[in-house]
């Protein structure tokens, strides 16, 4: 296991979070968070973020890392996630990376070099966002780079922007800029694989669970913080929903409904982006049995990815 990482990824309530509590006392590692929304402090039940008693005793690093008004970057998180692997390595420790993030997994554990940033040209695109509404933006990077614009939802005007910059600064696809599967790391990566019907129902009891747990107040409390300023927190599913129904834009009902479907749709999104990486390996079992065929795995991984079902 020495200067190994394991990697646990998948879509949204598949069961990462409890499986990489299990192989990191199981391996005598630490989990590193791969959640870009578990970064912002005081968003705990719209990210399921595990609470102190459900983490076991497992250290977890890269949880409440930034306000709710920052705007999150992928290439300083890749600098922080890979202080903390290569921290636990040199204690001795297995990192444990956890999250559906599927840029910050691969920026933390692929070779991968972010393209520069022109300020004119940002701020030009940030101000046709104003005006212009995501929606159009999102077609006109439809245009340039079909695949960048199937990844990135039509609501996320900030990565859209992003997208738009690059391919005008460099003069290629956005998607072009993402390098081949070529891993930083020694790396084993264990894709959760639940059925598409299953997780359906299992998003929809999680977010009512969620419902239940006081999401509505917790949105209202960051909305005091600057909740609605934060470019990237603000869009986060769930958040996004209640702060509409807060400003009046539809009841809370409805709020939930649409956190709903669009959870769905990014669990899609989620699986769409891991499946196209051969490195996944691909598990299908429950509880105990998934925690012991990650194990196997981890002990000896093919090269290429393959599922085992169960």
């Amino acid at each position: 296991m020495k200067n190994r990482v394991i990697a646990v990824v998948g879509p949204t309530a598949a069961g990462k979070s409890d499986l990489g509590v299990a192989l990191a006392r199981r391996l005598g590692g630490d989990v590193v968070n791969a959640d870009s929304m578990q970064l912002y402090r005081g968003m705990d039940i719209g990210t399921a973020k595990l609470t102190p008693a459900e983490r076991g005793g497992v250290p977890h690093h890269l949880l409440d890392v930034w306000d709710v008004t920052e705007t999150a970057s992928v290439a300083d998180y890749q600098r922080m996630a890979r202080a903390e692997i290569d921290r636990l390595h040199a204690e001795g420790r297995v990192p444990v990376l956890v999250g559906g993030s599927g840029l910050y997994v691969r920026a933390a554990l692929d070779v991968m070099e972010f393209p520069g940033t022109d300020p004119a040209v940002r701020a030009r695109l940030e101000a046709e966002l104003e005006t212009l509404g995501s929606g159009a933006l999102h077609a006109r990077l439809a245009a340039v780079d079909p695949e960048a614009a199937r990844a990135i939802l039509p609501g996320n005007g900030r990565r859209i922007v992003r997208a738009l910059e690059v391919v005008e600064i460099t003069g290629r696809p956005f998607t072009a800029n993402l390098p081949g599967h070529e891993s930083f790391y020694d790396t084993v990566t264990i894709g959760v694989d639940v059925p598409r019907p299953e997780l359906d129902e299992r998003i929809a009891l999680r977010v009512d669970r969620m419902w239940q747990a006081g999401l509505v107040e917790e949105v209202r409390a960051l909305e005091s913080a600057g909740l609605r300023e934060g470019l990237t927190a603000s869009r986060a599913l769930g958040y996004q929903q209640v702060l509409a129904a807060l400003a009046g834009e539809c009841g809370l009902d409805e709020a939930r409904a649409e956190t709903v479907r669009a959870t769905k749709r990014f669990a899609r999104r989620q699986d769409s982006w891991f499946r196209r990486d051969p490195r996944v390996h691909w598990l299908s079992a429950r509880g105990g049995e998934l925690t012991e065929q990650s194990l196997a795995l981890v002990g000896q991984a093919p090269k290429s990815g393959h599922s085992l079902i169960t």
